[in-house]
């Protein structure tokens, strides 16, 4: 047993020990012995006697790799290992003659590049990552067709150690181009986009390559106008061709929806007459990642997973049962250890932070993944331009805009955005998709609104009452919405009273008056959320800011717009009495 063992079997032997502890002092027990383990083992393996990462020997050198990729799935015991030179031990053994180190190296990068945040991206930078990552990212393309096989196959493996080791390195450049501009500005200029849509050729059979391209390409399209020049018509053509696969797995619609919010990033080289169409086919495929109940998938997978696990019991149990020698896999040389089928692969996969024996796991996650990343791309495209509050406020008092809106709503079977910042061709998109009806219920849209309601943009919090406003007003036409009415004035209430500028102040006013202006609904929730009374009381403190805010610090349109919603504060509450008043 090496001292690797050891420490892992103390570790255990502890954690037992601590039942009778408190929960506080066991989790700084764990993290002094986890950090203590951590030093051990860097120790051992940089060890002078042994220097196991330049051991002769490439099994050597593999398993010391895929030892410190395991422990830099720990967040506390990375700083121990960036102290001790980490980045230029591993960074060199992306280039080994070995494919196994290579890819055990690069697993080892990439963890410490995920689990290890900006600040370890930026020192892995500094101590010059990309110069052999952007060589091994080339090699790899070059021989990717090549077809190079595992030296050591295992029985029911078809392992492609090419394709494995650009996988690792393209995970491992996506987070630090992510987190660093000068690795963004070496992928520019050393054409990594060309090794990269490569790779992307092979989704067909390699759908996780494929997707770790596709988040590699998403990151590194966003506000970098400098690549926009690479993306010529053949690169385009890759990248339309993934949108069109008909795969229907939860990992192809990531996939797919991810090659769209690059094609999004790139709309600037797409020809004026091909961008309504190209907007339509992204918001298709976002259209219906979202069009899939993730709950009932879920579901699904669990109940798939349970079975798996069952009969993998019972395939093991008859196993067990026959020959021994059909029970272990042998290495090629014959003095060496057996190694169990069922162990192997588990042990070994040290670089992923979700093994790969999960798969109904990774099917959810890569629906939730899909799903979350269209949400978002949305969100860009419908807030791409930030108009000024002037704009805003004439935009947003529009009848056309209010008309508009409760049509998309009709339309669309739910509200999900203004149109006041959407192009023509966006807008189209959305109805033609439905999008509306599948991005939202009034909960979800409260829960973005809440988010947006914090930005320091005042555009932005401006969209986000005027969308309550118009959303309200629809649903207080319909039936049994009193609750949701209820929330959208509960919120709308707080930012009118809370709000530090007066223009999202009085915007929040005037949404307000939209959403409880007329209906049996909107009377209901009025009267629940006592709506009258805390008008009355905000009155006088509204009148009062305007007093003291209003000259000097807004223009006098804005000035001019404050005094309408005054006006018609003063108007909407005398209508609020009068509804509870009986005829006589």
């Amino acid at each position: 047993m090496n001292s690797l063992d050891q420490a892992e079997g103390g570790i255990l032997a502890l954690t037992g020990m601590l039942s009778n502890i408190d929960l506080v002092e066991q989790k700084l027990i764990l993290i002094v012995v986890s950090v203590c383990t951590a030093t051990g083992a860097w120790n051992w393996l940089i060890d002078p006697e042994t220097q196991k990462l330049q051991h002769p020997s490439a099994e050597v050198r593999e398993y010391a790799c895929a030892s410190i990729s395991k422990l830099l799935q720990q967040k506390h015991v990375i700083p121990a290992f960036v102290q001790r030179d980490v980045v230029r031990c591993l960074g060199p053994l992306l280039m080994d003659h070995s494919l196994a180190v290579r890819e055990t190296a690069a697993g080892a990068l990439r963890n410490l590049s995920a689990c290890g945040g900006f600040d370890v991206c930026d020192d892995m930078v500094t101590n010059d990552i990309m110069t052999p990552l952007v060589a091994l990212l080339k090699e790899c393309s070059t021989g990717l067709d090549a077809n190079q096989l595992s030296p050591k196959k295992c029985r029911g493996m078809n392992k492609n150690y090419i394709e494995d080791i650009a996988n690792e390195a393209v995970n491992l450049l996506w987070n630090i181009c992510e987190c660093n501009n000068t690795a963004l500005y070496i992928f520019n200029k050393e054409g990594c986009l060309e090794a990269l849509l490569h790779y992307m050729k092979k989704f067909a059979t390699n759908v996780d390559l494929a997707i770790s391209v596709a988040n590699c390409l998403q990151a590194v399209t966003e506000d970098n106008p400098d690549l926009l020049s690479s993306f010529n018509t053949s690169a385009q053509q890759i990248l339309e061709t993934v949108m069109l696969c008909p795969e229907s797995t939860m990992k192809h619609i990531l996939l797919r929806t991810l090659i769209a919010g690059t094609i999004w990033n790139i709309k600037d080289t797409i020809p004026p007459g091909s961008l309504g169409s190209t907007v339509n086919a992204i918001l298709k495929i976002f259209s219906e990642s979202l069009a899939i109940d993730a709950g009932e998938t879920i579901i699904h997978m669990n109940e798939a997973e349970k079975n798996r696990l069952k009969l993998a019991v019972e395939v093991e149990t008859e196993e067990n049962m026959s020959d021994t020698t059909e029970n272990c896999v042998l290495s090629e040389d014959d003095n060496m250890e057996e190694i169990p089928k069922g162990k192997l692969t588990r042990e070994n996969d040290v670089s992923d932070l979700l093994p790969s024996d999960k798969w109904e796991l990774k099917e959810v996650t890569a629906l939730l993944t899909a799903q979350q990343t269209a949400l978002e791309i949305i969100v860009n495209m419908c807030c791409s331009e930030d108009p000024s509050d002037d704009e805003w406020e004439e935009l947003s008092s529009s009848d056309e805009s209010d008309l508009f809106m409760e049509n998309s709503y009709n339309e669309g079977g739910g509200l999900l955005l203004s149109p006041l910042c959407l192009s023509d061709e966006v807008n189209s998109a959305f109805l033609n998709n439905l999008i509306p009806k599948k991005c939202m219920t009034p909960e979800q849209l409260l829960a973005l609104c809440e988010a947006g309601i914090q930005s320091s943009n005042a555009s932005v919090r401006v969209n986000v009452v005027s969308i309550l406003g118009i959303s309200g007003s629809v649903l207080a036409k319909g039936q049994d919405t009193a609750e949701t009415l209820k929330m959208i004035g509960k919120f709308l209430l707080e930012v009118a009273m809370k709000e530090s500028s007066l223009v999202v102040a009085g915007e929040a006013l005037d949404a307000l008056f939209d959403v409880f202006a007329d209906g049996k609904e909107a009377e209901k929730a009025a009267l629940q959320i006592k709506l009258l009374p805390a008008l009355k009381e905000f009155q006088p403190v509204f009148r009062m800011r305007m007093r003291k805010e209003g000259k000097g610090q807004y223009s006098t349109d804005q000035l001019c717009v404050l005094d309408n919603v005054k006006m018609n504060l003063r108007r909407f509450i005398a209508y609020q009495e009068t509804l509870g008043k009986t005829p006589t």
